[in-house]
């Protein structure tokens, strides 16, 4: 059987903004730690992702101490840094919360600072604010696939998500040009293997952490979108349309939840109960 091994750790701080890799991270009941914890908003309070403002992936994060720098740049445009935003585990969200709607969902969430979304707000020409999602503020998980009343972060529905090296590989060799991992967003990508085996786990293990396997991830218009222009094709959805379709949704990579939380490494073996 082949090794199967824990290479590259993600975590995507502001929903839909760009990812920080990691050498390693705490595991959360609602997802690993700072993953998702914060988002954009529009006036109403609504959601914001680059399924309708691709330029959202110009904006990247980078981990200085115990700060996340965000920056933003594009092709016609000075480029700009934002430092010392403080988005760190020991934070206290104390202004006023307010509610906000991702999805289906109502939450409370709290603007993190008044000068950071206009900030923000410079950037893509319209009004939005970055709010936090407190650690104790509830999002249950689908009942429909939670196992212990789960709850999830700012992620679009799960905790976790996870995919096969030997996934992305195959899909590559089908396109004509190869689209890089970041399309997908995944918390966890692992080597060995076969092409998407990785549909069928239910129960596994990362190192010392145990991970469920709950639902095939189906995929939106996000891995249309170049994370480096923000400029939005097809590919690679209408490939993976011709053969990891099911109804009307296209599925790559493993939604999970976690029954043990502590740390996991690169490099941390992956094992199949």
């Amino acid at each position: 059987m082949t090794q199967l091994t824990l290479t590259e750790i993600w975590i995507y701080p502001v929903k839909s903004l760009g990812g920080i890799r990691m050498r390693s991270a705490k595991v959360l009941q609602k997802g690993l730690e700072f993953d998702r914890r914060w988002m954009l908003v529009d006036s109403d309070g609504v959601f914001m992702t680059q399924r309708i403002h691709p330029r959202m992936a110009l904006f990247k994060l980078a981990m200085n101490g115990d700060q996340f720098v965000i920056t933003y740049e594009d092709n016609t445009r000075k480029h700009v840094a934002l430092s010392a935003v403080r988005l760190n585990g020991s934070r206290v969200d104390s202004g006023k919360q307010m509610t906000a709607r991702i999805w289906n969902d109502e939450v409370s969430v709290v603007e993190v600072d008044r000068a950071i979304s206009e900030w923000f707000s410079r950037q893509l020409e319209f009004e939005c604010r970055l709010v936090s999602f407190p650690e104790v503020n509830p999002r249950a998980v689908d009942p429909a696939f939670g196992v212990n009343n789960e709850n999830v972060s700012l992620a679009d529905a799960y905790p976790f998500l996870i995919i096969g090296q030997s996934s992305l590989d195959d899909l590559n060799r089908k396109l004509d040009s190869a689209v890089p991992m970041n399309r997908f967003r995944p918390n966890f990508v692992f080597t060995g293997g076969q092409p998407y085996e990785e549909d069928r786990w239910t129960n596994f293990r990362i190192g010392d952490n145990r991970f469920l396997g709950v639902k095939p991830c189906a995929r939106c218009a996000l891995p249309t979108i170049n994370q480096d222009t923000a400029e939005k094709g097809t590919e690679p959805l209408y490939t993976l349309s011709t053969y990891r379709k099911n109804g009307s949704k296209v599925f790559f990579g493993q939604n999970l939840l976690a029954v043990d939380h502590s740390i996991v490494v690169e490099g941390d073996p992956v094992l199949l109960n």
